[in-house]
């Protein structure tokens, strides 16, 4: 049976799927696509910290499903700019989980995990399934990847 590791970048999901279709990311359908047939060493979804009792509902959802939910305050800077994203720490985890996983699923359209997706294909021999709205997508990460699948369809919900 085929091992896999899960990472989704939430706030990337987020706000591609709204911004394209108006509509949210379905985790349920989209875990038991993912899982079918695999085993799961690791699946960590990465949010950013909210007091919002609608997000930290989401997040013990997340939680049921099956991921690990991994938060990171959101940063306000004083010149105003703002800083919240998990790109190191996705990086990180994957490099290492490329050690043990036979797969590295990605759900992320950002661009800046192209060379991630290569690194993990060439130095670590193992498949990359990058999951991301296509047209919100960079080319070179789908480029990069071994498997690209569009979330589209039965993978987004109201």
């Amino acid at each position: 049976m085929q091992s896999v590791a899960i990472l989704v970048d939430v706030q990337n999901v987020y706000y591609t799927t709204r911004e394209r279709f108006h509509a949210h990311f379905d985790y349920n359908v989209f875990w038991r696509r993912v899982t079918q047939d695999r085993r799961v060493i690791q699946a960590n979804a990465y949010a950013i910290a909210s007091r919002q009792e609608k997000q930290r509902q989401f997040h013990h959802i997340l939680r049921g499903i099956g991921f690990e939910v991994k938060l990171k305050p959101f940063i306000q800077r004083l010149d105003g700019s703002a800083k919240g994203d998990w790109d190191v720490g996705i990086t990180l985890d994957a490099i290492e989980l490329a050690m043990d996983a036979d797969v590295i699923v990605l759900v992320s359209g950002d661009g800046d995990f192209d060379l991630l997706a290569q690194r993990i294909r060439n130095k670590y021999h193992k498949d990359v399934e990058v999951y991301g709205v296509e047209d919100l997508s960079a080319q070179s990460l789908i480029d990069a990847a071994t498997r690209f699948y569009p979330i589209d369809g039965d993978l987004l919900k109201g």
